[in-house]
Order: C-alpha cells, then structure tokens, then sequence
C-alpha cells in the first residue's frame, strides 16, 4: 500500500483553510505542518488541524517532515519559495496566480524537471464537476461547433470599498487581473487553448484612500484559433454572476461556477407552436435539476461540499493522484499554468493608460497617538480624523504599509505582531495614549481565547509596561443582551451571563473584564463600544443589520421594524478622540450610539430613495433562526466530531436583533460628543457619500 504523502502548507491566510480541508478529505495526502512568518497565524491555524507549527520555511524544510507543500503566500514571493521547495525535493503545489510573469513558471517549471518533482497550478474551478461536465460536452462535440465563449466574473470586491487596502492585489491596477484573472483564463485556455488577446477596456473607477485609483470593470476581447472569446470581470456591488457560456451550432451551455451547476439549451424538431415552449421546458427542467442535485449534497455533507470547498477538494485530489500514479493532470500542470500567465500578459500588455499616481508628502511624522487596527474601517477614520485635528499617529499593522499614503508625513506604519508583548511595549513607548481597535474572528471559544482575549490583555499589560497616558479600548455593543424591546440599555447595564452567548460578543466582554481588572495595577482605561456604524469605507453588506444573500438581498435580524443603534463613523472617531482628552472619561464606558431615528428597514428605504437601489429585503423570526443553529451546531458536533461547535441561546440570537433601545446620554453629557441629530443629513452621510455600490 501507498504511504500517505505529507503535506505542509506555506501561507496561514484566508485560502489555506480551504486547502487544508482538501487535503484532509484527499486519500492518500495528510496535513503536517503549517508554516507562516507570523508565528501567531500559523499557531492558530495548525491548532485548528492538530499539526505542528513553524515561522521559519528553512527550519520546516531541514526537518524532513513534509513530502509536499502548497504555497499560499503573497504571488510575489511564489517563484522563489517553489523553486526552494522544489530543489529540496518536494512536490509544490501553487495558489493562482501562480507566478508573476512567464518566464517565472518557466523557472519555477525547470526547477520541477531538475528534481524529478510535479509542479501543479491551483486553478481550481477546473475541478467542479459542472465544469468537468462542460468540458466533455465541448470535447463531444455535443454543442456543435463553438464559435464564441463569454466568461465572467461578476462579484463584489469588498476591499475596494471597505479594505484592508494593503492586500497585494490592491498595491497596483495590474494586480487585479493577475489574482483574479486566472479563473477566467484558465477555463477559457483549458477549453480552446492559447489565447490572442485584441483589447482591452477598464471603467468604473474608484478612488482609494490617498488618491490612487483602481478599476472596477473589466472587459477583455481575446481569441483563441476560431472562437471569439469575452471575459468580463466586474466587481462593483453586484449580482453574483460568474459564469462560461459556450455558444455552438447545436446548443448553447451555461455553466455558473459559483453554484456549480450546468443548464444546455438547445432546438428541437417540433412544430413550430410547441418549438418555444419545449425549449423553455427543458431549460427549466436542467435548472431543477441542477439545483436539487447541489442541495441534496450540500445537505448530505452538511455544507461541506460547497461549490467552492468541492472546487478545491477535486482539484487537490487530482493533483495528488497524478504524484501517486505518476501522470500530471493536464488542466493543472505547468504547460497549462504557462498558456494562462501568457493570457494574462497579454491583456497587461493592452492595457489603456493608467491614471498617474498622486503625489505624496514628505516629512517625518513625530506620532504621541498610536492606534492599533488603524487599516481597519473605524481605525483608518480615527486616524484621518486624528491627523485632521492636529495629531500625528502611529498604526499599528501586520505589513508596513497602510491605507495613508497622501499622509504619510503624518502618519507612521509600523508592523508589530499582537503576540509579541515586547514588540507592543516599544511601540507604546512614549504614547500619550493607544487606541486598541483590533479585533479577532474565530469559530471557537478556545481559538477566541488565545487570539481576541489574550491579545487583549496583552495590550493591556504591554500598555502599563510602557507607561502610556492613556489607553481607550474598543469592545461591542453585542454582548449586552438586547433581547428585551421593554429594557433600556445604558453603560450601567451588566453584560449578564455570558457562556451561552455568541462567541464575539463572549470574547469581546471576557477581554474588558480583565482589563477592568488591570486598572488596579495603574492601567488609564477608557472602554467604547460603538453600535452599528454607517459612513465612507464601511460596506453595504453590513452583517450587523441583517444576513446577506449577496449584493441584492438581505433578511433582516428580526422584523426590521425596531429602532436601531446606527451611528455614523465619524461621529465615532470624534467621540473616540474625545475619550483621549477629557479627564473624566478615565475609568469610565461608553455607548457611542447615535440618536435613535431609524430602523432596518427605513436604511433600505433610504437606500432606495437616494441611491437609486431597491435591494430585497425580508424579515425573520428569530427563534427560528436559533432553533436552526442548534439543530446545525448538534450535527457538528455529533456527526463532523467538531467539539468547539455550541449552540448560542435564543436570548443571543434575540439580542441580534438589537430590540432593546439605547441611552445615549452619558457621552453627550460626560464627553460633549453631539452625534449627528438632524435625518437628512444622517443619510447623506451614511449614504450618499459612503460609495455603497462603485
């Protein structure tokens, strides 16, 4: 029998979770080892795994533990990592874009032959099963002769609007097309061969923070031999539509590879009156059919063969069993990956003129105000309100490089890892007063222990270390419990009991009782917790009103009717500043939420009124949606063996709601913050220049 290969993964991001999955659910493949310059990212993710951790690729490497790796990393450094990896003798499997350049796949191609190891390009909508079934039904000659493709791309791309702006597909407009062109390239490359690129068109643009500009719409005309080739990327707040659709001389197929389904339309040889309706007969019974095919697998595998983590899982096997069988899949090799950079080059080669990149200040900032998670939508408008009132401000961040090029002079990026209570305490050094921000996603109490809670009182005990003036820490209005419309909340309101809550808002309570408790060894506390915040950079799809069905519908936590705690960004930051300066802020809390004026739905009304856009929206009954969870989380943990996997109480998902109402009075009173009272002038704000859609 086989031994299992052992896997590493190089990358401790967003997408390794999607790969470790696959490689969990590949046989003959078993995740190791995770390896992440960040030590606290690869901790957190080989924990989740029960594999061994490293910061240092060399080390990983020396200790002979892995037989393959996949590189997850930044695209830049991707070439330089496989051919390492490679020259160790391990197989390398690469995350789109694999490379930069042509020539880069063909170093990194070269290095594989040297070693007598695979090289496989992760593009891995090539393994949906739809996809798979188009591919034969083109090869077939099934839909005729194809004479033209149209392939799109259509999905919001948050971070244009909402950040993090120091993602590496955002540093310039030629990152865009080299991450996400490689969807649309490699079906098209794969389905017709190479491509000759004719034009190329962007529009839609927006203005990032400091002035540069990115687009927003892509359309690229190609050909590849006879067949006419259109790919459309387009990432306002949109319709999700990623899509091929293959035109032939016998049929037409539409494959959506976001829902992984396949709908052939075709003629047929009745009579002229039953012609159309057949037509739209068999159209509609595909889409039946394609849809309840995908939910009973999703439901049979309890979601975990999502259109996308089965994309993964499919394409993860097959390269695997290419190394077993030692035959290389075709659609993942590296003459395949090169057929798709070449494409790519070749629209970066059409490329319109760009706008010119603004100038920037110099000067050297002299900062007395840090803030921590400063690259995130409050933090970037704390810190431009800061630099607005005179302040000049270190942020804290993971990179060194920040949402804040136009002020540079003002502002200074500096990159710290939370877990590293040294490093935080030289950078608070000499602060008058830190701003801690940051906050932590997990899907467990015990992940929400080390990555929220104790980088919390890190910061605390770092905070006193370094003797700041000041430290003003940002909790969530979310672990009050808002279940009850008759009980008014106001700072003197106890959080209540906290282990039947959701894990967020049980985090985010757990981190202010030990910094309260800290103050008795000398720490200048201020606690704020902020409601639902509206204004420029935050995202239409704000998860706090309602749950998201993509850019055009969204059901509502409750009925939408109540009052809820909105309150706009700057009047945050100014209310954050004003906790900084006044004296009688220290050792208190606040609720910095905005006059009570308006409900989920009148948002959505406004949105429509002002904005153009009617989105769906619905209500919901929240002891619906609880006793679904607790059905969801007792099949996790009974059936998928996920032990962090608990129900919240009704009392939480009630509290989603945010039925109780607010008291806003201490701020205005004790700080002399005056949110924004007047409506009109609310939603202009909130609306009409927050760049909702493009």
């Amino acid at each position: 029998m086989t031994p299992d290969l052992r896997i590493g993964i190089i990358g401790a991001g967003y997408i390794a979770s999607w790969h470790a999955d696959a490689i969990r659910a590949t046989p003959g493949a078993r995740l190791v080892a995770v390896c992440d310059p960040a030590r606290d990212a690869a901790e957190a993710l080989a924990a989740g795994y029960g594999v061994t951790a490293y910061s240092d690729l060399d080390q990983m490497i020396a200790a002979g533990v892995c037989d393959a790796v996949h590189i997850l990393t930044p695209p830049n450094l991707h070439r330089d990592i496989a051919v390492k990896c490679l020259g160790a003798g391990l197989h390398v499997m690469v995350e789109k874009p694999v490379a930069l350049s042509v020539q880069e796949i063909d170093d990194m191609a070269d290095a594989a032959d040297a070693a007598g190891r695979q090289l496989g390009a992760c593009h891995n909508f090539l393994g949906l099963p739809s996809y798979e079934k188009l591919r034969a039904l083109k090869q077939a000659g099934d839909l005729g002769v194809v004479s033209s493709a149209q392939i799109n791309w259509a999905l919001p791309l948050v971070p244009l609007r909402s950040g993090p702006y120091g993602l590496w597909m955002l540093r310039e407009t030629q990152n865009l097309l080299l991450e996400l062109g490689p969807h649309p390239f490699s079906m098209a490359v794969d389905l017709f061969g190479p491509l000759t690129v004719e034009h190329v068109s962007l529009g839609q643009w927006i203005t990032l923070p400091g002035g540069e500009k990115r687009p927003q719409s892509w359309r690229v005309l190609a050909r590849a031999g006879n067949v006419d080739v259109a790919i459309n990327l387009s990432l306002v707040e949109t319709f999700d539509d990623r899509s091929v659709t293959l035109r032939g001389s016998s049929a037409m197929a539409r494959m959506d590879f976001a829902a992984d389904t396949l709908v052939v339309s075709r003629d047929n040889t009745a009579d002229l009156v039953l012609n159309p309706l057949l037509k739209e007969l068999g159209r509609a019974g595909s889409h039946l059919r394609e849809g309840a095919r995908n939910a009973f697998r999703q439901a049979a595998s309890l979601n975990q063969k999502s259109p996308y983590g089965l994309s993964f899982r499919n394409t993860v096997a097959a390269f695997y069993a290419g190394i077993h069988s030692g035959a290389p899949d075709a659609r993942f090799a590296p003459a395949s990956a090169r057929m798709v950079m070449q494409g790519i080059a070749g629209a970066l080669a059409a490329l319109p003129a760009l706008p010119a990149v603004p100038a920037r200040p110099t000067g050297t900032p002299r900062p007395r105000v840090m803030v921590i998670g400063g690259t995130g939508f409050i933090g970037r408008n704390l810190t431009r309100r800061l630099v607005e009132q005179g302040h000049d401000v270190r942020v804290l961040s993971r990179g060194r490089g920040g949402p804040f090029p136009d002020i540079a002079d003002r502002v200074e990026t500096v990159g710290v890892s939370l877990r590293d209570e040294d490093a935080l305490a030289q950078a608070m050094a000499g602060m008058d007063c830190v701003y801690n921000l940051a906050k932590s996603t997990d899907k467990s109490w015990a992940a929400a222990l080390e990555n929220d809670v104790a980088t919390t009182e890190r910061i605390g005990r770092a905070a006193l270390r370094a003797g700041i003036g000041r430290l003003v820490h940002t909790g969530t209005i979310a672990s009050y419990d808002m279940s009850d419309p008759a009980r008014p909340i106001t700072e003197a309101t106890e959080f209540g009991q906290m282990e039947s809550r959701n894990i967020y808002a049980r985090s985010k309570a757990e981190g202010e009782r030990r910094l309260i408790a800290m103050q008795a060894d000398g720490l200048s506390l201020v606690i704020a917790r902020p409601g639902i915040v509206l204004g420029d950079g935050g995202p239409l799809q704000h998860w706090g009103i309602g749950r998201w069905h993509g850019a055009g519908a969204v059901r509502l936590w409750g009925s939408g009717r109540n009052i809820l705690p909105f309150v706009l960004a700057d009047d945050v930051s100014d209310g954050l500043i004003l906790m900084m300066t006044e004296d009688r802020a220290l050792g208190q809390s606040f609720n910095l939420i905005g006059e009570p004026m308006f409900s989920g739905r009148d948002y959505f009304d406004a949105i429509h009124r002002r904005a153009g856009a009617r989105l769906r929206v619905a209500g919901s009954n929240l002891t619906a949606l609880w006793a679904v969870d607790a059905l969801k989380q007792g099949l996790k943990r009974h059936v998928l063996r996920k032990k962090g996997a608990a129900p919240a109480s009704r009392a939480d998902w009630k509290s989603r709601g945010h039925l109780s109402p607010f008291d806003n009075a201490k701020p205005k009173e004790l700080l002399g913050w005056a949110p924004e009272s007047d409506r009109d002038a609310f939603w202009r704000r909130a609306i009409d220049e927050a760049h909702l859609f493009w």
